[in-house]
């Protein structure tokens, strides 16, 4: 018969994290998150969770760790810093740019529940049962990580963490063995600043620590479906994910660059909106398959492309004006829609504008 290991303690388990950049660690008891079960319940009554599912699919799952793995006694949070030591600037290129959310620039979970899975493995070495979960809706991660002492919520509904802000990534272990939990919640520190509320360009957060999904333009760029006409200019550049209440955050700001990583040469912090238009399924799979894409069907992409055309593209970029009229011309109804409202958008531009030609003739021929 094998012989048990000696259990790692939680000391050892941050030294095993650290190469995978893991900063902080924390410990939960693995009790029912009896106040994250009662809000997500209550959003969901209230629709405030629009079409997510996630964690919002099955409420009583998600706030109970022992459903993700039985007997379940402890939690151990990981938080990974996403802050690069530098923000890649737009490339030098006249075509129309659409910007990521920095959480997607890589994907940071890959290494996070690398490392975590090697922890979960060295503790079933010691008898124990134990489970990495990372992303995953069997856990509300920022409930359990705040159970555990990581960081407090921020009136943005984001987790901040003492010292370093919210620039992180989470994920746990749910295990059979018994770890000290910590004594209790981080206290808040956001004291009476609103900055992330009044940031909001569309007024998502609707009360301290409250999203509308509707609202929030992250969710709005991730969910299938036509995107209403009244987030379209907010949207701007974005094209998969939105910083902007993190980016106003003072504690984020100031104390973020405390923690942060080397950005390699295959970040994503740009899109090429045209490029991407104009690409195959695999192309973009193999770019940006770690991403969120509901249905795995990328015309949602594309979707999100078309408005950034229309919001940023020169009125006389004569390539940009070519594909939206390919795909106002195309068989998706919902792309065809889209790109017309680019189209619209950029011809307001142009019109403004004396001796302009018009989108809808980008070659200016038959004047």
């Amino acid at each position: 018969m094998r012989q048990l290991e000696p259990l790692l303690t939680i000391d050892e388990i941050k030294e095993n994290l650290a190469p995978v950049g893991v900063t902080h660690v924390g410990v939960a008891s693995a009790d029912v998150l009896t106040e994250a079960r009662h809000d997500l319940h209550q959003r969901r009554d209230e629709g405030l969770h629009d079409t997510m599912e996630f964690t919002y699919r099955n409420p009583d799952r998600s706030t109970d760790p022992s459903r993700a793995v039985q007997g379940a006694k402890s939690v151990v949070v990981a938080a990974r810093p996403y802050l690069t030591d530098t923000d890649p600037p737009p490339p030098n290129s006249s075509a129309p740019q659409a910007r990521v959310g920095r959480y997607a620039w890589v994907d940071h979970y890959a290494p996070l529940r690398e490392g975590l899975r090697l922890v979960a493995k060295r503790i079933r070495r010691s008898g124990h049962r134990a489970v990495a979960f990372a992303d995953d809706n069997s856990i509300v991660d920022r409930a359990i990580a705040h159970q555990a002492g990581v960081g407090w919520y921020g009136k943005n509904a984001n987790l901040l963490l003492p010292g370093a802000g919210s620039w992180f990534v989470l994920g746990s272990i749910i295990t059979t063995a018994d770890y000290q939990p910590a004594q209790g919640p981080v206290a808040d520190g956001c004291g009476t600043c609103r900055k992330c509320l009044d940031g909001c360009p569309t007024g998502a957060i609707i009360a301290p620590g409250v999203i509308d999904a509707r609202r929030c333009l992250s969710w709005v760029l991730q969910k299938p479906g036509t995107i209403p006409k009244e987030f379209r200019e907010p949207l701007h550049d974005r094209i998969y994910g939105c910083d902007d209440c993190q980016d106003v955050c003072p504690i984020s700001v100031r104390l973020g660059p405390r923690n942060t990583l080397a950005l390699d040469q295959s970040g994503h912090a740009w899109v090429d909106a045209i490029e991407l238009l104009t690409a195959d399924d695999e192309w973009i799979e193999e770019r940006y398959g770690y991403w969120y894409i509901a249905g795995r069907d990328f015309r949602w992409l594309r979707r999100n492309a078309l408005l950034v055309i229309g919001n940023v593209a020169d009125r006389n970029d004569r390539r940009a004006l070519a594909v939206l009229e390919q795909y106002r011309s195309g068989i998706d109804p919902i792309l065809a829609e889209h790109a017309d409202w680019a189209l619209a958008r950029l011809t307001e531009h142009r019109t403004a504008t004396p001796g302009a030609t018009t989108a809808l003739d980008p070659s200016g021929a038959g004047r």
